[in-house]
C-alpha cells in the first residue's frame, strides 16, 4: 500500500539472479541465472549393513533419523533384514540450519522411545564438501556407527552421501525438503516440483451426409423425423431433423469433437426417429474405432465412405445385432492441421498444428524464474492459527510446470527456472498461485480445492528479445465481495530469439493460424464447444498424473467459463470499443473546427495543404508513410518497458457494484431468490434493448444506401440516377483537380458565405427509405 491506497501497478525489481561461482581462474555459471542462488545441505541415506540389532528374533523396524538444530526428519521403517536400503535425499535450507554438527540415528521402532537407538553418526558442518554443476554428483561412502558416547559399537555401517548444494542439483526436485517439514506420508509428493505435458489434441470431423433404405417401425405412411446422434466419450452430439422425410434422409452436417491420444473410446453413430410424445426409436447404429479413422493433415476434402447400420434387438433376454441393408454416408477424419484451441481464444500459447509434420521451426528460447512471493494472505487455518501454503503453476503450450509447495509461510522463496521452445511469438505465457489444500492426509480443508491466490500474463510479443525481465507482479483476485490483492510474486523472464530471419518471418510470411483454420473454418459455435470438450479432456488427463494438477488449478490458468454472461466484461469491451473509437471522433471534432474557422490561420494551412495533395496527388503516399514514421520516432521516448499486465481500471475490477459481481459469480443454473433474478432479468433486458436499438441505427444506415438502387422510393432512385448522368458529363468535361478543390474550397467556405445547418447530401441521405417499416 502507498498512503493507505492499493497499489495494482507493476515494480521493477533487483534480485541477485546469476548464480555465478569463481574456481580458480574459470568461471562457471549456474544453469539457473534466473532465479537467486539457494543454498541447500543434502543429505542422502543409501543403505545400512549389519546392524547391531537387540530384539530377539532378529527382525527389527530400522529407520534413520536426522537431527539440525530445530529440524527432525525420518526415513521410513521397513519390518526387514539388518541389511536395508531407503535411498532417501534430504534438503535443509543452509540459512536456516543451526549449530556446528547434524547427528544421524538408527533407531529402532520395535524398541522402547527411551531406549531405541542403534547407532549414530556426527558430521561436523565444517568438513561438507561443496558440489555445483556441472560437478559429478558426490560418491556415497561408508560410516561405522558409534553409541551415545560417541563409541564405536563394533558393528553397523550407515552408507551416506552429503553435501551443499543448490537448487540446480539434481536431486532437488525429489527430495525432501525442509520447507515442507510438517507434511508426512504419501502428502509429500504433493509438495515436489513437477512438469506435466498436456496429451496431443485432435478435432474429430464428422461429416454426416445421408442415409438410405432405412426401415421405420410402425406405420408405414408416416413421414420419418430423423436425425443422427453421435457418442464418444461423455460427449453426445446430434444432427437436425432432416427436412427430407422419408427413407433415404440427407443432412450434410458437421459434428466435432475433440479427442486424444492415445485413442481409446469408440465413436458411437445412432439413427433415431421421433415418433412423437418424447419417444425416439433407434433404426440403425454403427460403433467405429479412432485408430481406423485417416488422419487428415492437408485441407483436402476426404472422401466419403458408406456404413452399414446395424440393430441390437431382444431375443430370448439376450442382445443380438441384425445386419440389414441400411447404410450411413459419411466422412470422418481426424483433422491434425488445425491447433485444438485448449485456452480462451485472446490468451493462446500454442498456435502449432495438431500434426508434427506441419510445425515450422522454432523461433527461441521462453526462460521464466519464479523467484518469490510476498505478503501472500492468509487462506486457511490451522491448528488455531492462520497460514498459506503456496505453489505457483505456469504454462505455456503442451507443457505445464508445478513448482514445489512452501508450507506455512508468507513470503516463500522458490527460486526454480523452467524452459519452453517458442514457435511463434505473439503467444501468452500464464502463471497461476495457488494455496495447497491437500497436504494432511484425510484432512482437506478448503472445500476439497486449491483456491487461487492471483494470476499473470505474459505475452512474448511484448518483451525484447534477450533482455531479462524483473518485476514484481500483483496478485489480484476478484470475489464476490470486490477485487482483492492478494499479495506480490517476483518473476525472471526473457525472450532468447535463436533466428532473427525466422522472427521476422513469423512477422510476415507464416500465418498465425494452421492453414485448415482459414481454408476450413470453424464456427463460433464450434469452437466454443470445442474449447469446453479440450479444457474437459486436459482437466481429466492432468488430474490423473502423480501428483495430480487438479481441475480447478487447469480451469483457472485455461480461463474456463470465461465466456459467461457478466455486466462487468460487458460495460469494459464497449469502453474498449469507444477509446478505439475516439481518434475518429477528435478527428472529426478538429475537421469541424477547421470548417467553421475558429482558427483562420490553421484552416488556411489546411487548406493550402488540400490544394496541395489534389494539385500533386503523388506526394500524399509519402507524406503519410513520412508521418507515421515521425509519430513512431516521437513516441519511442514513451514506448512501455515493462511486460503487460491486468489493468484493474480498464477492466472495471475497482468500479464495479456488489450486485453486478454477485450476478458474475453466481451458479450456473442461477441460486439466487426469483425477486433477484426478476430484478436482473428487468436490467438485463434494458440494456440488451438499447443494444438492439443502436445495432438497429446501424442496420438503417446500411439499408439507405442499398435503397438507392433498388427503386424502393421511385422518385429518390430517379433523382439519384439523373445525378449520376449529370456527374458523369461534369467528371468527363471538367479536370478531376477542379472539381475537388472547388468541392473542397465549398465544404471549408467562411461562414461569412452560409454555413448550412444540413446540406443537400444529407437531407437526401436522410430521405432514404428503409426497411424499418417491414419490422413487425
Amino acid at each position: 500500500m502507498v498512503g493507505g491506497k492499493v497499489e495494482y501497478s507493476l515494480g521493477e525489481t533487483k534480485p541477485k539472479i546469476g548464480g555465478d561461482r569463481v574456481s580458480g581462474s574459470a568461471k562457471l555459471t549456474s544453469s539457473f541465472d534466473l532465479v537467486e542462488q539457494m543454498q541447500f545441505l543434502f543429505v542422502r541415506i543409501v543403505r545400512a549393513r549389519d546392524l547391531p540389532l537387540k530384539t530377539v528374533n532378529g527382525i527389527s523396524d530400522p529407520f534413520v533419523e536426522i537431527k539440525i538444530g530445530n529440524y527432525k526428519a525420518t526415513t521410513k521403517y521397513f519390518e526387514t533384514k539388518p541389511n536395508l536400503e531407503w535411498n532417501k535425499v534430504f534438503a535443509f535450507t543452509r540459512d536456516r540450519v543451526q549449530g556446528t554438527a547434524m547427528e544421524i540415528t538408527v533407531r529402532d521402532k520395535k524398541l522402547a522411545i527411551n531406549d531405541n537407538m542403534i547407532g549414530k553418526v556426527t558430521i561436523n558442518f565444517s568438513d561438507i564438501p561443496t558440489c555445483l554443476p556441472p560437478d559429478s554428483p558426490l560418491a556415497s561412502q561408508w560410516y561405522k556407527l558409534e553409541d551415545k558416547n560417541g563409541i564405536n559399537v563394533g558393528r553397523g555401517e550407515l552408507m551416506l552421501a552429503i553435501w551443499f548444494g543448490t537448487q540446480a542439483d539434481d536431486v532437488f526436485p525429489d527430495a525432501w525438503h525442509s520447507d515442507a517439514a510438517i507434511v508426512s506420508g504419501e502428502c509429500l509428493l504433493n509438495t515436489r516440483s513437477k512438469v506435466y505435458l498436456s496429451p496431443r489434441l485432435w478435432y474429430l470431423r464428422v461429416n454426416i451426409i445421408q442415409a438410405q433404405d432405412l426401415v421405420p417401425a410402425g406405420n408405414r405412411n408416416r413421414k420419418p423425423e430423423v436425425y443422427v446422434k453421435a457418442i464418444l466419450g461423455d460427449v453426445i452430439l446430434r444432427t437436425k431433423v432432416s427436412p427430407d422425410k422419408n427413407v433415404n434422409p440427407k443432412w450434410n452436417e458437421d459434428l466435432m469433437f475433440v479427442v486424444a491420444e492415445p485413442f481409446g473410446d469408440p465413436l458411437i453413430l445412432s439413427v433415431e426417429d421421433k415418433l412423437g410424445k418424447n419417444m425416439v426409436e433407434c433404426l440403425g447404429r454403427c460403433v467405429i474405432r479412432l485408430s481406423q479413422v485417416d488422419q487428415r493433415l492437408l485441407p483436402v476434402p476426404a472422401a466419403p465412405k458408406w456404413y452399414n447400420l446395424e440393430k441390437i434387438v431382444l431375443e430370448d433376454g439376450r442382445r443380438k445385432e441384425l445386419n440389414f441393408f441400411s447404410k450411413l454416408n459419411m466422412r470422418i477424419t481426424l483433422d491434425g492441421g488445425y491447433h485444438v484451441f485448449d485456452e480462451y481464444i485472446h490468451y493462446v500459447s500454442d498456435y502449432r498444428p495438431t500434426a508434427k509434420k506441419l510445425w515450422t521451426a522454432m523461433i527461441g528460447v521462453l526462460e521464466l524464474g519464479i523467484i518469490s512471493a510476498s505478503s501472500l494472505q492468509p487462506m486457511k487455518l490451522r491448528d488455531g492459527r492462520e497460514t498459506t501454503d503456496a505453489y505457483c503453476v505456469a504454462k505455456y503450450g503442451p507443457k505445464w510446470v508445478k513448482t514445489r509447495t512452501i508450507v506455512d509461510s508468507f513470503a516463500p522463496k522458490w527460486n526454480e527456472q523452467y524452459t519452453w521452445e517458442v514457435y511463434d511469438p505473439f503467444t501468452v505465457l500464464t502463471i497461476g498461485v495457488f494455496d495447497d489444500c491437500h497436504l494432511h492426509g484425510g484432512v482437506v480443508v478448503g472445500g476439497g480445492k486449491d483456491p487461487s491466490i492471483g494470476k499473470v500474463r505474459i505475452r512474448l510479443s511484448t518483451l525484447s528479445t534477450d533482455k531479462i525481465y524483473t518485476y514484481s507482479y500483483p496478485l489480484l483476485v476478484l470475489k464476490p465481495n470486490g477485487l482483492k490483492k492478494m499479495g506480490e510474486i517476483q518473476l525472471a523472464v526473457r525472450f532468447t530469439c535463436s533466428s532473427f530471419l525466422k522472427l521476422f518471418l513469423a512477422y510476415t510470411i507464416n500465418p498465425l493460424f494452421p492453414k485448415m483454420h482459414h481454408i476450413y473454418p470453424l464456427s463460433i459455435y464450434h469452437l466454443d464447444s470445442l474449447r469446453q470438450q479440450a479444457t474437459r479432456i486436459l482437466c481429466l488427463r492432468l488430474s490423473r498424473s502423480e501428483p495430480p494438477l487438479r481441475r480447478e488449478v487447469v480451469e483457472y490458468i485455461l480461463d474456463g467459463g470465461s465466456q459467461m454472461w457478466s455486466l462487468r466484461k460487458a460495460k469494459a469491451n464497449f469502453e474498449r470499443l469507444l477509446a478505439t473509437l475516439k481518434c475518429f471522433l477528435d478527428a472529426w471534432k478538429w475537421f469541424d473546427e477547421i470548417r467553421r474557422w475558429k482558427n483562420p490561420t490553421v484552416t488556411i494551412l489546411v487548406i493550402s495543404i488540400y490544394c496541395i495533395a489534389v494539385l500533386k496527388p503523388d506526394l500524399i503516399l509519402p507524406t503519410l508513410i513520412l508521418y507515421c514514421l515521425q509519430v513512431g520516432i516521437c513516441r519511442w521516448r514513451n514506448r512501455p518497458r515493462h511486460p503487460t499486465h491486468i489493468d484493474v481500471k480498464l477492466s472495471l475490477a475497482i468500479s464495479t457494484t456488489a450486485d453486478e459481481l454477485d450476478e458474475e459469480f453466481d451458479t450456473f443454473p442461477s441460486s439466487r431468490q426469483s425477486d433477484v433474478l426478476r430484478m436482473r432479468y428487468d436490467r438485463l433486458r434494458s440494456i440488451a434493448g438499447r443494444v438492439v436499438t443502436v445495432i438497429g441505427d446501424f442496420a438503417t444506415k446500411a439499408e439507405r444506401f442499398h435503397s438507392l438502387l433498388n427503386w424502393q422510393d421511385p422518385r429518390i432512385t430517379a433523382v439519384f440516377l439523373t445525378s449520376c448522368l449529370v456527374g458523369s458529363f461534369l467528371l468527363y468535361y471538367v479536370n478531376l483537380k477542379v472539381f475537388l478543390i472547388v468541392g473542397g474550397f465549398y465544404w471549408m467556405r467562411h461562414p461569412a458565405f452560409g454555413n448550412d445547418i444540413l446540406n443537400a447530401p444529407q437531407n437526401f441521405m436522410s430521405r432514404l427509405p428503409t426497411k424499418a417499416d417491414y419490422m413487425l
